[in-house]
């Protein structure tokens, strides 16, 4: 699943490449894409909108409109932004399509069809996107002390807390394993287990991953479903210290990484360096 870096890898191409543009035409044909409202509530809201900014909540991307509106994209599982010629071939499993004066296309590719494309009124997120005005802060915003206040504060396990889009929005699987081994924290620590200088390398760690990561342009897995706006793979999976790394030597003291499984997740930890 595309996590905070990756939306942001995308939204960042988005800034560069559409603001000022458009929305001449909208195909919607996946209705399960668009089920918060319709097809024909999305095009309705879209056509002849001009885009002017772009912006991000955890892993939800936002597309500012020319009458306030916000167009929120979530990649989900397999879900794909994709900038393209309006007159390259259509991909398999391409849901949503929005033409611009220039006639490129913006396309929403999601086999899976977990992803969504809806536009809603900020000014009432409560009501029309009740998950995005819950999000915790940003991973990359949130000062120490108030950080070291939410983690500590609680006894769930570091894992579950850094995963918790109330807790801190835009983390997801592979950046859990990998904040908290560099932190050099296991993953079933509790929260109030932990000192404050603990704390305070898990907030470093969660931080330079993530910034890491970014400029990497994300990761792309094996299954190679998350590209960039052009197509393109991430290249922060070649940086990975434990996320699907099982069996292999840790990159740090050279123990094999373990892989364990819970609740229908899997999780990669080194049992020396993370304690």
């Amino acid at each position: 699943m595309p996590e905070m870096p990756e939306v942001e890898t995308v939204r960042r191409d988005l800034h560069r490449r559409v603001i000022g543009r458009r929305i001449d035409a909208v195909h919607a044909t996946g209705a399960r894409t668009v089920r918060r409202t319709s097809p024909t509530i999305v095009r309705d809201r879209l056509i002849g909108r001009t885009i002017t900014g772009t912006s991000r909540r955890g892993k939800y991307l936002i597309v500012e409109l020319d009458d306030d509106q916000w167009m929120l994209v979530h990649l989900r599982m397999s879900g794909q932004l994709i900038l393209c010629d309006g007159d390259a071939p259509l991909a398999n499993h391409t849901h949503v399509r929005l033409r611009f004066d220039d006639e490129r296309e913006l396309r929403f590719v999601d086999p899976r069809t977990f992803g969504e494309v809806v536009v809603v009124d900020p000014a009432n997120l409560p009501i029309e996107a009740p998950d995005v005005a819950a999000l915790g802060p940003e991973p990359l915003e949130i000062e120490r002390r108030d950080f070291d206040r939410i983690i500590r504060g609680r006894r769930r396990m570091l894992k579950a807390m850094l995963l918790d889009q109330h807790v801190v929005a835009g983390i997801g699987n592979i950046y859990a394993d990998e904040i908290c081994h560099a932190a050099r924290l296991r993953y079933d620590r509790a929260g109030d287990s932990l000192s404050t200088r603990q704390v305070g390398a898990l907030h470093n760690a969660m931080q330079s991953i993530l910034s890491a990561a970014i400029d990497a342009r994300g990761s792309t897995l094996r299954d190679a479903q998350y590209v960039d706006l052009g197509g393109l793979a991430g290249g922060y999976q070649d940086r990975h210290a434990v996320y699907d790394r099982a069996g292999l030597p840790c990159k740090r003291c050279g123990r094999p990484i373990v892989r364990v499984v819970g609740a229908g997740r899997s999780t990669y930890f080194c049992p020396r360096c993370q304690r």
